[in-house]
């Protein structure tokens, strides 16, 4: 009996020491790849996953032994005499009585609901480390996504869903209002970097579900849906891990196919998909749409600040299937910003493969009275590209 109640905290165990192990073998290839670029990573996570494998796999050890133990003691019982009725009768006959009514209904269907949850519990554990490793999976599905509020006329929705390293990360998910008044419509998507790590891009960037509203109600931009997903961790610039690995962070599989089963989008390809980042988020969309245009049909970077070295091996060594449409964005007065976006021009066009072929759109005449004010005009102007872009596209 004691062994079978051992089963189950014995493969929570188990299962919790591979899903920490793995987490720290992903975090330790993350650093070894930003080390290779000269980046900075935070090597915590990778330690407290490392210390948290060790705690469970002594745990999984003592539990295995008080199992076998608990084991050995069960087959001894079986083989001892029961005893006289005089003996039973002295103790009371506390054990017997407790033990008769099970028996007596049959003591195998009462006792299988125990064994049968343990089994259960496993495969639950150890679903998050097979998608992790690569192994083949059925598409995940989110069925529920919670309403976190109406910014910009629309519906922000929230749920978790699995990163490119296996572990679940908050996903936030904005709908135009067109989406509820036309319930046989399918939209375009835009994946909004973020570049804070931990954050999602709409709390860095709170104000542009209305520039992406007043694009649309004004009809100078095709209404979509935003995907807001959380940066990584590990690293203090998501942005230039992305810049250097694009290929591994840029395929977010598990993103695409979750937010095309639960809502009404196009087919995820650069048909219908699109990416957008903001200031600091900036040269993660420029990454992500220079490094997969078999993904992303067009990219738009406002306001940011850029590693055109980074940015040309990126394109360079991106699928020859498309060549990647990009927009570079900022304000009429902001000098460094469109020094920068002009550098990364001119980069790309000098540069080889698919980055010489990049479709490379400047903007440069946002101006108004304030900063804020400035950047809504900005989005608005990259909602309007990207709804072109993948209008034309589709």
């Amino acid at each position: 009996m004691v062994g079978s109640l051992l089963v189950v905290p014995l493969l929570a165990a188990a299962g919790g020491g591979i899903w920490l192990a793995r987490g720290a073998l992903l975090r330790w290839r993350d650093l070894r790849a930003a080390e290779t670029y000269e980046l900075t990573g935070d090597q915590r996570p990778m330690l407290v996953r490392a210390a948290g494998a060790m705690v469970c796999g002594i745990c999984v050890t003592v539990l295995t032994l008080l199992t076998a133990l608990g084991a050995f003691g069960d087959l001894a019982g079986v083989g001892t005499p029961t005893g006289s009725a005089a003996d039973r009768s002295a103790d009371g006959g506390g054990a017997d009585r407790q033990a008769a009514p099970p028996e007596s209904a049959g003591g195998a269907p009462a006792a299988a609901p125990a064994p049968a949850a343990a089994p259960a519990a496993a495969p639950a554990v150890a679903a998050v480390p097979a998608e992790a490793a690569g192994a083949p999976a059925p598409p995940p599905v989110v069925s529920r996504f919670d309403s976190v509020g109406r910014p910009g006329g629309g519906e922000l929705l929230q749920s978790a869903v699995p990163g490119p390293d296996g572990h679940p990360r908050n996903v936030r998910v904005w709908l135009p209002a067109q989406y509820a008044k036309d319930p046989n419509a399918r939209f375009p998507v835009v994946v909004m970097q973020a570049a804070g790590p931990g954050k999602t891009a709409d709390t860095e960037v709170p104000d542009v579900f209305e520039g992406l509203s007043s694009a649309a109600q004004g009809a100078k931009a095709r209404p979509f849906i935003l995907v807001a997903p959380e940066a990584p961790i590990g690293t203090g610039h998501p942005c230039d891990l992305l810049a250097a690995a694009p290929m591994a962070v840029a395929d977010d599989a598990a993103l695409r196919t979750t937010i095309a089963a639960t809502f009404r989008t196009l087919p995820p390809g650069p048909a219908g998909w699109g990416t957008l980042g903001v200031e600091g988020g900036a040269p993660c969309a420029a990454a992500a749409g220079l490094a997969r245009p078999d993904l992303y049909g067009a990219a738009a970077a406002v306001s940011g600040r850029y590693d055109t070295a980074a940015l040309a091996r990126t394109g360079a060594e991106a699928p020859a299937t498309a060549a990647p449409k990009l927009l570079l964005a900022a304000g009429k007065a902001d000098t460094a910003g469109l020094d920068a976006a002009r550098k990364l021009q001119s980069t790309l066009r000098s540069g080889t493969g698919a980055a010489a072929r990049a479709e490379v759109r400047i903007s440069d005449n946002a101006q108004d009275y304030s900063a804020d004010r400035i950047r809504l005009r900005l989005v608005r102007q990259a909602a309007q590209y990207l709804g072109e872009a993948l209008a034309k596209a589709s």
